[in-house]
Formats: C-alpha cells, structure tokens, sequence
C-alpha cells in the first residue's frame, strides 16, 4: 500500500474546477505498476491525495483504515478480483467507484453498473479522459454532500444547519453540529479528538480532551431523547465513529 499526498504546481486538467475539489482522496486499485504510477502521477497534477493498493485485498484493507472520496478499480487483480471488491466496498460505503478494465463486454459492464459501479472506463484509455471522469465523479458527490447527510434515522442538511431524527429537529450547539457533522461525512472512519476539535472549534488542538468528552455526551443524550438508536460509538485509545 503506497500513500503520496503530494500536491502539484502545474493546473493540469479544468484548471479552476479542481480548486472546488482539491484535498481528494482516491484509491488507485491496479496490479500493474506502471499505470498505477500514471494514473497516481495524473492524479498528482489535479491537487488530489491519493493511496496505491496493488490487490483485492490491499485495497479493503485500506478502506479500513482510511477515507476516500473515490475509488479507482481494476477487475483482473490478484486474489480477491474486482467484482469481489467492488461488492465489499459497496457494503459499507456509497462513495463513487470507476471501473478501469480491459474487459469490453457490453454484459460485463451493465453487470457491474447494476451491482454498484458509476462510471466504467475500459484500457487502452486515454490518461485525459480517465482524470476527467475522475473530476466528474467528485464534483458530483460535493455537490451532493454539500446539501444533506444521512444515516440511519438522521438527516442533517447543511444549508439549513439542520439535523433531524424522523423529522424531530435537535437542538444543537454549533460545534455539536459540526461534530455529527465531520462523523457523517465518512461514516466508517474513526476521528481522533484532535481531529474532531480541528474541524468543530477550526482551531489547535492542545489536549482537550474534556472538552471533546462533554460535547460527545451532550449530544448522545440529544439523540437518546428523540432516538432509541445508537450512533455514536467510542473507538477506545483513538476517538470515536458512527455506531
């Protein structure tokens, strides 16, 4: 698994639209070491992270282990193919997922469309077209979550800066908001209080520990009052997820 967050000068592909999408994250899914470097290397030149996984299995394990806003994947892969992945992937996560392959059946490509794929590219490719449908897919997914999240029984709408549970509004501080808020945006990660702090208070963490602990408290018992559903678990030594 290789992981390059670099960030290039050169304005590459769209120019000025990459400015709405930077700080990505893709996850380049391909055994073949030479175009997962072309493809890293494309990605590099529009301002977007992205993480290397040369397997099936590399590639899950990293979706354990991080968030990602887009997932490039081969099907013919080593152990665990494609379709498998892709399938696994779709258990957990809605995020947009690109097939690249070399497999050109009309049947395969409305099969994986069907199970979960939204865009499908087929190599040979052109490196243009593939950064493209790349910048395509994010923007669509901002444009999306910057309106409403959802999970489980709860709707937050950012616009408004409003969250609801079955349509009951909860009455919440803003930085409460902006916690449920930071755990939606990837619910399968688990955020350290450093970070959670960061994004709610858009300040230095120094320690606050406490602060995070009453804030995270406060709003279960929002939620207990409305709810009988548990959303907020306690990852123990390292912070806390959506349950």
């Amino acid at each position: 698994m290789k992981s390059i967050d670099r960030q290039s000068g050169d304005r590459g592909i769209l120019g000025d639209e990459r400015k709405q999408i930077k700080l990505k994250r893709v996850l380049i899914v391909e055994d073949d070491v030479t175009i997962n470097n072309l493809i890293a290397e494309a990605l590099q030149k529009q301002a977007l992270e992205y993480v290397q996984a040369f397997s099936g299995t590399e590639a899950l394990l990293c979706i354990t282990m991080q968030s990602f806003d887009l997932v490039l994947l081969d099907l013919m892969l080593p152990g665990m193919k494609g379709e498998q992945v892709l399938e696994k992937i779709r258990e957990t996560t809605k995020i947009p997922i690109i097939i690249v392959s070399a497999k050109d059946e009309l049947d395969t490509k409305v099969d994986l469309l069907t199970i979960g794929a939204d865009d499908y590219i087929t190599k040979p490719f052109e490196i243009k077209e593939l950064v493209v449908r790349v910048l395509v897919q994010l923007r669509r997914m901002s444009a999306s979550q910057s309106e409403v999240l959802t999970y489980k029984e709860m709707k937050l709408c950012k616009d408004s800066y409003q969250i609801l549970i079955n349509n009951t509004e909860l009455n919440l501080t803003k930085q409460e908001f902006k916690i449920l808020e930071l755990l939606l945006s990837h619910p399968n990660k688990v955020y350290s209080k450093q970070e959670m702090y960061e994004y709610a208070w858009e300040d230095y963490y120094i320690g606050e520990d406490k602060t995070i602990n009453v804030h995270i408290s406060n709003i279960r018992s929002k939620l207990k009052a409305v709810t009988k559903e548990h959303y907020i678990e306690t990852v123990w030594g390292i912070g806390f997820k959506l349950a």
